[in-house]
C-alpha cells in the first residue's frame, strides 16, 4: 500500500488491504445505505422552502454505494487517501481486511477505524523463517490479535493466518467470540494443538472450513474429530495433511457421512489406500482430494482379494484437485487413472516417482493447469509433462535429496522443454544443480506471460554450466522479455549486471529474493534505484553493505519489509536508516542471541526492517534490538 503524509486523521493503514463483498439481504450494511429514507429529515430547509442537504453527507452517501462495488485492495487504499469523506466512507464499507505484518499497526488501530469487518487475513513472520533464518521464538503472536477483535468483531466469518505463533487459548477465545464464524485457515502456524482443534469443531457450529496447511501442531492425546457436533454439518473443506500423528479414522468416516456439502478433504499420512477408499464411498461429491499415504495398510496388504481402488475413484465425477501420495507405492497409481482427464491441479510434491512411473499417469492430464512434482522424474518426465499438458499455468519441481553438491537429476533441458510445450505458463518454481543462460532466455520468449520466476540453481555462484559464463544474460531476459512479471528469485552466478537489469526492466517487480549473488553495493543500488513497485525484498549471503542499504531511504517506506542475512552490514550504517526514517522498525538479530553486533566493525548477522504507524512492539525478545 502506498504511504501517505499525514493529514489530520486521515493516515491509510500500513499492509492494510482489502476486498470486499457486493452486500446482500444479511450484510450488517451501514446504516446510511439501510436509512435511505430518512436520510435528509433533520436538514436544514432553504430559504425557497426546500432541503437544503449537507454536501458532505450526501457524498459520503454516494460513496457507501459506491465503494461497495470497488473490490481491488489497492484501489480501496488509494481511494482512503482522496480525502476525509472519502477515508470515512471507505472505512465503513470495508468487509476484509488484509495485513500483511501482523507488526505493522496494534490490533486496537484497526478495530478503532474498521467496524464491519467479517474477514481478516493477518501474517506473521517473514517467508525466511521457512527456511529456519530467523529464530522460532522470535515472536508473531496472535494473542492480542484475537483479544481486540473478540470485542469488536462479532460478525466476524472468516480468519486466514501466516507464520504466527498461535496458542490453544487463542482458539478458544476464537471459538467463543464469533457467533456466526464460519471459516479457519491456519498456514505454517505454530504453538497450539489437538486441544484447540477439539475446541474449534465443538463450539463454532456454523464451520464450513478447518483448513490446516504446513502448520505444526502438538498431539495431546486429543481425539479433536470426534469433537464435532453430531447431526448434519455445514463442513465443506477439511484439511489437516500436516499432522504427524494418526486421528480417529472411524470418526472421520462418521464425520464424512454427515457432512453432505464437503467438497474438499485433504487427509494426512496415516489414512492408507484402504481407508481411502472407505472414505470416498460416502463423498463422491468431492472435488478436492488429499489421498494420504497412498499405500496399503497390513491389513490390506495381506489379504487374498484386494479392494477396487480404480472402481472407488472413478466414482469421484467431480474431481479436479488431487494431491497427497505420501509414502506412494507406484503399482497403485494406476487406481487414478480415471479421473486425470478432469484434473485442473494435480501434486505429486510427496512422491517419488520416476520418469517411466509418471508418464502413464500425464499423458492423461490434458486440462492440468497446476502441477507440482519431485525432480526424480528427470528431464524425461518434464519432456513428457510438456508434450501433453499444453494448458499448464503453474509448475512446481522439487528436489527430493536437496544436495548442493550433487548433479541433479533435472536440469536446463527439462526446462527448455516446459518452455516449449507449456508456452501458457504464469508461475514456476525450479530446482536444480545445472542451468544454462541458453534455456532461460528460451523460456522468457516461449512464456511471455510469466508473473512469477523463481529459479533455484542449488550450489553457490553456479554459472551457466556450459558456457562457464554468469547466468545475467538468462535473469535480464526474464526481466526484458516478461513484462507482466511481479516475483522473481534469482540464484546462480551473478555479476551486479544482472540486478542492473532487474532494476532497469522489472518495472512491475513486487517480490524479489536474491541469494549468493552479486558483487557489490551497486548490485542494491540498481534495485533501489529501479524497481518502482519493490515491496518485499530478501537478501542472503551477499556482499552488500551499507552503502547499498542506504540507497534505498527514499523506497523503504513504500516496500512491506526488507530482509538481509549474512550480508556486509553494520551497526552504524543500521543506525542512519533508523535515524533518518523514525516510522520504520529496523529490528537487528546476532547469532550470540544477544542483540548486540560483537566485534570491531559490529557487524550485523540480520538485519528485518518494515513500516509501522505504531510504537515498537512491546513483545521483543532479547536476541532482537530494535534501533
Amino acid at each position: 500500500m502506498k504511504p501517505v503524509q499525514d493529514r489530520r486523521e486521515i493516515d491509510p493503514l500500513p499492509e492494510v488491504s482489502t476486498s470486499n463483498e457486493s452486500p446482500s439481504q444479511s450484510d450488517p450494511v451501514p446504516a446510511a445505505i439501510n436509512n435511505n429514507s430518512n436520510k435528509f429529515r433533520d436538514y436544514p430547509v432553504d430559504g425557497c422552502g426546500g432541503v437544503g442537504p449537507n454536501p458532505d453527507q450526501v457524498l459520503e452517501n454516494v460513496l457507501e454505494h459506491v465503494l461497495f462495488f470497488l473490490t481491488s485492495r489497492r484501489d480501496r487504499n488509494s481511494a482512503s487517501q482522496v480525502c476525509k469523506s472519502w477515508y470515512k466512507a471507505e472505512a465503513l464499507t470495508r468487509s476484509e481486511l488484509f495485513i500483511g505484518n501482523c507488526y505493522s499497526i496494534s490490533p486496537c488501530r484497526v478495530t478503532d477505524r474498521f467496524r464491519r469487518v467479517r474477514t481478516v487475513t493477518l501474517k506473521g513472520k517473514p517467508r525466511f523463517a521457512d527456511f529456519n533464518l530467523m529464530p522460532r521464538d522470535w515472536g508473531a503472536y496472535f494473542s492480542p490479535w484475537v483479544a481486540t477483535m473478540g470485542s469488536s468483531y462479532r460478525a466476524l466469518e472468516k480468519l486466514s493466518l501466516k507464520r504466527m505463533f498461535v496458542m490453544d487459548k487463542d482458539l478458544e477465545i476464537l471459538a467463543s467470540s464469533f457467533p456466526c464464524f464460519k471459516e479457519l485457515v491456519l498456514i505454517s502456524c505454530e504453538g497450539f494443538g489437538t486441544n484447540g482443534l477439539a475446541v474449534i469443531a465443538g463450539n463454532c457450529r456454523q464451520l464450513r472450513v478447518l483448513d490446516l496447511i504446513e502448520d505444526e501442531v502438538a498431539d495431546n492425546e486429543v481425539d479433536w474429530i470426534s469433537h464435532f457436533p453430531d447431526g448434519e454439518t455445514y463442513l465443506e473443506s477439511l484439511t489437516f495433511d500436516c499432522l504427524e500423528f494418526p486421528i480417529n479414522f472411524e470418526a472421520l468416516e462418521r464425520l464424512v457421512a454427515r457432512s453432505p456439502n464437503l467438497t474438499k478433504l485433504r487427509m494426512n499420512r496415516y489414512v492408507s489406500i484402504g481407508q481411502l477408499q472407505s472414505i470416498i464411498s460416502q463423498a463422491p461429491q468431492l472435488t478436492h482430494l488429499g489421498t494420504g499415504s497412498f499405500s496399503p495398510s497390513e491389513i490390506v496388504a495381506h489379504m487374498d482379494n484386494e479392494p477396487d481402488y480404480l472402481s472407488a475413484l472413478s466414482s469421484c465425477k467431480s474431481l479436479v484437485c488431487l494431491s497427497g501420495f505420501r509414502e506412494v507405492v507406484p503399482e497403485y497409481l494406476p487406481a487414478i487413472y480415471p479421473v486425470c482427464t478432469n484434473l485442473t491441479s494435480l501434486n505429486l510434491s510427496f512422491a517419488n516417482v520416476t520418469a517411466e512411473q509418471l508418464k502413464p499417469v500425464i499423458r492423461h492430464c490434458h486440462c492440468l493447469q497446476t502441477f507440482w512434482v519431485l525432480d526424480s522424474v528427470c528431464d524425461e518426465g518434464l519432456q513428457a509433462v510438456a508434450a501433453t499438458c499444453k494448458e499448464l499455468r503453474e509448475l512446481r519441481v522439487f528436489p527430493f535429496d536437496a544436495n548442493e553438491d550433487g548433479e541433479g537429476p533435472v536440469s536446463d533441458l527439462g526446462l527448455h522443454a516446459i518452455s516449449e510445450g507449456c508456452r501458457k505458463l504464469e508461475s514456476i518454481l525450479y530446482f536444480c544443480q545445472r542451468m544454462t543462460n541458453a534455456a532461460v532466455i528460451a523460456m522468457s520468449k516461449n512464456c511471455p506471460n510469466l508473473l512469477v520466476f523463481r529459479l533455484c540453481i542449488m550450489g553457490r555462484h553456479r554459472p551457466d554450466h556450459i558456457t562457464g559464463l554468469p547466468m545475467d544474460e538468462g535473469f535480464g531476459a526474464i526481466v526484458k522479455n516478461c513484462n507482466k512479471l511481479t516475483r522473481l528469485a534469482t540464484s546462480g552466478l551473478l555479476t551486479d549486471n544482472a540486478f542492473k537489469y532487474i532494476g532497469e526492466y522489472g518495472k512491475l517487480v513486487r517480490t524479489l529474493s536474491v541469494a549468493f549473488a552479486g558483487d557489490s553495493d551497486m548490485g542494491l543500488k540498481y534495485l533501489m534505484e529501479g524497481c518502482p513497485r519493490l515491496e518485499k525484498l530478501e537478501i542472503r549471503d551477499s556482499p552488500f553493505g551499507d552503502s547499498g542499504l542506504l540507497a534505498g531511504l527514499n523506497r523503504y517506506y513504500k516496500m512491506r519489509f526488507l530482509w538481509m542475512s549474512s550480508c556486509r552490514l553494520t551497526l552504524q550504517g543500521c543506525q542512519a536508516v533508523a535515524s533518518r526514517l523514525p516510522n520504520l522498525v529496523v529490528e537487528i538479530m546476532n547469532d550470540n542471541r544477544t542483540g548486540e553486533p560483537q566485534g570491531e566493525e559490529d557487524n550485523v548477522e540480520i538485519l528485518y526492517m518494515y513500516r509501522s504507524l505504531g510504537k515498537a512492539r512491546s513483545d521483543v525478545p532479547r536476541f532482537v534490538k530494535i534501533l
